[in-house]
């Protein structure tokens, strides 16, 4: 036993055999100031890749001791796996950083002192991006809708990866609390912990190709939306009352309009189609947003596993 506080730092990879290597020496250079007070783990989840990326991570495990690695039967995707990897680390604080070098380790220092200082969550959070202009706009604008729709009365982060220093009680409660189907950037601010903040310049991807499109995307912002807001609801229910209102009123002068001009109103088809497309669309809209919040009451009620290892090495 060292006697050393322990540091458990967490990854996930599919197809990042160009990162990898490149992402572990910038790691060990910038701890290295450090490994006179603590000790430190690396952990990477490897999601069935498919490019050569498990021999770079069995070469490395059998280089260093503190090089861990658990492979997945399959890919399980980019929430389930960093998820289970900081539940399955051991240490009194759990950093997590994504494999693709677009969260810079050189930041783990300052967060360490932030740490230190008392703050049981530290989040990278960036100030500016050097990602396609279209995409960062509409990132700013996700987060804006997530602050109106948010009704637990946590102050939600905004523009934070999930790149971040947590606290070994933060890791605790989350645990406890055995979500199947997390959004830790949500569950650290609802915990209500002291939080802080190191604000960085996400930089380009260095090598290989993003694995986020339109759909992963899509599903983290809308988990984002439906874990921690019933807004959405509530808003489809005041909304198809409102409608239904209209369309008695409309009703009735459109009746009243034909009683007092038989001969000179139409009674047309258009209006017909317009409306019955519009009504259409409106509650083809909202049985998506109830169907989003059944699709997470079915994946709380299966409780199926986060992932399934294949394999473990140095754990």
């Amino acid at each position: 036993m060292t006697g050393k506080k322990k540091i458990a730092l967490i990854s996930s990879a599919f197809n990042e055999k160009d990162n990898i290597i490149p992402l572990y020496e910038r790691i060990r250079k910038t701890v290295s100031s450090f490994r006179d007070r603590y000790e430190f783990t690396w952990l990477v989840v490897d999601n069935a890749s498919t490019d050569g990326t498990d021999g770079v991570l069995r070469r490395l495990a059998a280089e260093d001791r503190s090089f861990q690695v658990i492979f997945n039967t399959r890919n399980f995707g980019h929430i389930l796996s960093p998820y289970y990897g900081m539940m399955q680390a051991e240490g009194d604080a759990v950093l997590y950083l994504a494999s693709d070098q677009q969260d810079p380790p050189e930041l783990i220092p300052e967060m360490i002192k932030k740490w230190e200082k008392g703050s049981l969550v530290v989040l990278a959070r960036k100030k500016s991006t050097k990602e396609f202009f279209p995409v960062s706009w509409i990132r700013r604008g996700y987060y804006r809708i997530l602050s109106v729709l948010n009704d637990t009365n946590a102050e939600l982060a905004e523009n934070c990866t999930g790149f971040g220093l947590f606290d070994r009680k933060v890791i605790e409660k989350i645990r406890e609390m055995n979500d199947p189907y997390p959004y830790i950037r949500g569950l650290v601010c609802y915990l209500g912990y002291k939080r802080d903040y190191v604000d960085f310049e996400q930089p380009l991807r260095r090598h290989g190709r993003t694995k986020n499109n339109f759909y992963t995307l899509y599903d983290n912002a809308m988990l984002g939306i439906i874990s921690f807001s019933k807004v959405p609801l509530r808003v489809a229910a005041f909304a198809g009352f409102i409608l239904s209102v209209l369309s008695f009123l409309m009703a009735v002068v459109y009746l009243l309009f034909k009683l007092t001009h038989w001969y000179h109103f139409p009674t047309g088809t258009v209006q017909v189609l317009i409306a019955l497309f519009f009504f259409s669309s409106v509650q083809l809209f909202f049985l998506g947003v109830i169907g989003e919040y059944l699709g997470a009451v079915l994946t709380q009620v299966c409780k199926r596993p986060a992932v399934i290892e294949k394999e473990r090495i140095n754990i």
